[in-house]
Parts: C-alpha cells; sequence; structure tokens
C-alpha cells in the first residue's frame, strides 16, 4: 500500500513538471499567445460587423449592391474615361465606376511616368558639378516638397485656367490641336473594321522585341560581343504596326475638333482638370524620387567610377553604364513607395472636380444613393488592388535587377 502511494506521488509529481516546462516553453507561450491574438482580433472584427448591420437595419439603409443597376442621372466631365466606357446620363451607376476607374488610371500611368522622368533628371542634376545646376535642383526640391500637395493641385489648376486663352482665342497648333480655358483639344481617334490587326502587330512586336533583346542579352554575357538592338525594336513597335495599318487600307480616322459659335466642337478634350492634376502630381513626387535617385548615385562606390575614366568611358558614358544601372538598385525600394503614394494621392481630385473614382463613383453616386459601406468598400478595393499590382510588377523588376550570388 505505501509503495502504491509513493508512485502515484511521483506520478503526480512527474505530470507537474511537464506542466511546468510546457508552461515555461518558449515555444508554447509563443503560439498560445498568437492564438489569443488571433481570437481577440476574430471577435473583435464579428462584433464591429455586427454592429454596423444593426445600425444600418435600425435606420432603414438599404444594402447590397443593386443601386449599381441603376441610372446614374448625371454628367460626367468628358475625358478619356467617357471615351473607353462610353458613358451618358442614362448609364448605370457601375458605368460610372468604370468611367473613374478608367481616369484614375489614367492619372497614375501618366503621372508615374512623368515623375520618373523629372525625378531622374532632378537626381542626377543634383549632383552636378556646376554650381548653379546642382542649387537650382536643391531649390526645386526643397520648394515643392514642403509644400502640402492639395494646395499644389488648387494652385496649378487655377494658374492654367487663368493662363490659357478663351475658346474663341484658343492657341491652334496647325489646326489640328487647340488651346484654351477649357482644355486641350486633341484628333479622336475612331478605329474601324480591321484596327484589331494593327493592334495585334503593335503587341507581336513587343514581345518579339523583348525576345530579340533578351537574346542578344545573353550572348553579350557569353561571348562578350555587345549588338545595338534598337533598330530591331525601332522597326517591330513602330514598323511593324504601320506596314499593317496600310495593309488592312488605314482602318482608322480621326474626328478634328472645330471652332463653334461659343466652343470648339469635336476631337478630344484634355481637361484643365487633369492637366492641373496630373502636372501637381508629378511634380511633387518627382522630389523624393529625385533623392532617392541621388542617394543611390552615392551609394556606388567611388572606385567604379575611376575605373569607368580609367578605360576611357566619358562621364555620359560612365553615367550611364556603370553608375545608374548599379544606383537603381539603390533607388528602386523607395522608388515603389513614392508611386503607390502618387496613385492614392490622385484621390485628392475631388477638390478641382476631376472625373475620377472617388469623385464620381464615390462622392456623387454615394450622395445619390447613400450606401457609403457598399461604394467605400469597392473604392478601397480598387486602390489595393492597383497598389498590390505595381508593388508586385516593382519588386520583380528589382528582383531582376539585384546582383545575383554565385
Amino acid at each position: 500500500m505505501k509503495k502504491l502511494i509513493l508512485d502515484s506521488l511521483g506520478k503526480s509529481k512527474h505530470r507537474g513538471s511537464n506542466f511546468r516546462d510546457l508552461l515555461y516553453n518558449n515555444e508554447v507561450r509563443a503560439f498560445f499567445f498568437q492564438v489569443i491574438t488571433f481570437v481577440l482580433v476574430v471577435g473583435l472584427f464579428y462584433t464591429a460587423i455586427g454592429n454596423l448591420f444593426q445600425n444600418i437595419e435600425a435606420r432603414g439603409i438599404q444594402t447590397g449592391f443593386s443601386f449599381l443597376n441603376n441610372r446614374a442621372g448625371f454628367d460626367i466631365l468628358p475625358f478619356l474615361g467617357n471615351i473607353v466606357v462610353d458613358y451618358t446620363p442614362e448609364s448605370s451607376n457601375l458605368t460610372v465606376f468604370y468611367v473613374g476607374l478608367v481616369n484614375t488610371l489614367v492619372v497614375a500611368f501618366i503621372g508615374i511616368i512623368l515623375s520618373t522622368l523629372i525625378g531622374l533628371l532632378i537626381g542626377i542634376a543634383r549632383l552636378s558639378n556646376n554650381y548653379l545646376i546642382a542649387k537650382l535642383a536643391g531649390g526645386y526640391i526643397e520648394l515643392f516638397r514642403n509644400i502640402p500637395i492639395l494646395l499644389q493641385i488648387l494652385f496649378w489648376y487655377n494658374l492654367f485656367i487663368n493662363v490659357f486663352p478663351h475658346p474663341k482665342q484658343s492657341l491652334a497648333f496647325f489646326d489640328i490641336a487647340f488651346l484654351n480655358q477649357r482644355g486641350l483639344y486633341l484628333p479622336k481617334p475612331i478605329a474601324e473594321d480591321g484596327f484589331i490587326f494593327v493592334a495585334l502587330a503593335f503587341i507581336i512586336g513587343i514581345i518579339a522585341a523583348y525576345l530579340i533583346k533578351k537574346f542578344y542579352k545573353k550572348r553579350h554575357e557569353l561571348t562578350g560581343t555587345h549588338t545595338s538592338t534598337w533598330m530591331y525594336t525601332l522597326g517591330l513597335i513602330v514598323g511593324l504596326p504601320v506596314m499593317v495599318y496600310f495593309l488592312v487600307g488605314s482602318p482608322l480616322q480621326f474626328d478634328y475638333a472645330v471652332l463653334g459659335k461659343f466652343n470648339l466642337k469635336g476631337g478630344m478634350a484634355v481637361v484643365p482638370e487633369f492637366l492641373a492634376l496630373t502636372f501637381a502630381l508629378s511634380v511633387y513626387t518627382a522630389t523624393y524620387i529625385a533623392e532617392a535617385i541621388r542617394s543611390g548615385i552615392e551609394a556606388v562606390d567611388k572606385g567604379q567610377k575611376e575605373a569607368a575614366a580609367a578605360i576611357g568611358l566619358s562621364p555620359v558614358q560612365s553615367l550611364k553604364l556603370i553608375v545608374l544601372p548599379q544606383a537603381l538598385r539603390v533607388a528602386i525600394p523607395p522608388t515603389i513607395n513614392q508611386y503607390l503614394n502618387l496613385t492614392k494621392n490622385s484621390s485628392l481630385a475631388t477638390v478641382i472636380g476631376y472625373p475620377e473614382l472617388m469623385s464620381t463613383f464615390g462622392g456623387t453616386v454615394l450622395n445619390q444613393v447613400g450606401q457609403a459601406v457598399e461604394i467605400l468598400a469597392m473604392a478601397m478595393l480598387v486602390y489595393l488592388v492597383i497598389s498590390l499590382f505595381i508593388s508586385l510588377l516593382l519588386n520583380y523588376v528589382n528582383k531582376k535587377m539585384e546582383i545575383q550570388g554565385r
């Protein structure tokens, strides 16, 4: 009997020792705290959603996405989105969403290109040996970086509409393009039957040019022989579509703007709201990109520049072939953030009435139907998807530019 009691006490102590060991195990405790945190977050989210739907139901607010099929009933400032989607006031709210999305993508795409070019030039000029150029570049950065982007958008918009002439005194460029307070009027392209073949030729040309460049790059790595591919690229991307264009009978016509009694009619108008927004976003974002380029150039070892000079490369060749390729490896990660900021800052276009996503869908449609949860959720999802796509694409570029380990 005594032996049985001692065995039982021993087993109890052993179990207690196992429990204490389990309690003080760092991995077990980390897992336990993660589970507790996950349960709390899910519970908080569930409670918030439950309260949201209770309040919506108590106030009699309609839910769901049926409002997307309702008639919009309002006009939208004409721009590219209206041309691509063919919008009229009789269109649905879903069409409004598409128009705003197209206009947002256009601003983001053009803004990214312009800000990159400006930032690259200013970043290089900041390190120029010319005192005046370096100081002007530095002054540009300090000026535009320290003024809120919202004020810059308002400034450029008011400047544009006050500097440009009235429609009757429009600045004409060979009677093809016209510039006035209401925008820049360009010929409107009208695709006809057979234009699809021109578009396919353009896509095929891009793919073929990429494959040719990749082939000669690989050969350069193996043999050291450099072959210029710009002629192949020009011929495939420009020459091939032009040849197909004439072969299928010129399936593209243009609608030119004509001065009417009060304003220009026809053509395609690039509204001043778009010009002001794109210019302000590009100028503002370029300041941060310029600093990223400058830091990337300064990160390149001085010996690299001296080696380039030793083999007879000019300063321009050294910058193009030696310094910039290495500097971009440092500059791309912070530049990604600036591209994302530019895309999200395009939502500030509401203040000047440019018909982007938040101005049209998140503004006018929201005021009409009152379903803020669904509308804002769709808008947030759009910005999330755009940002993730930009980040994924540039991270891929950054990965390709890394020095491969051996």
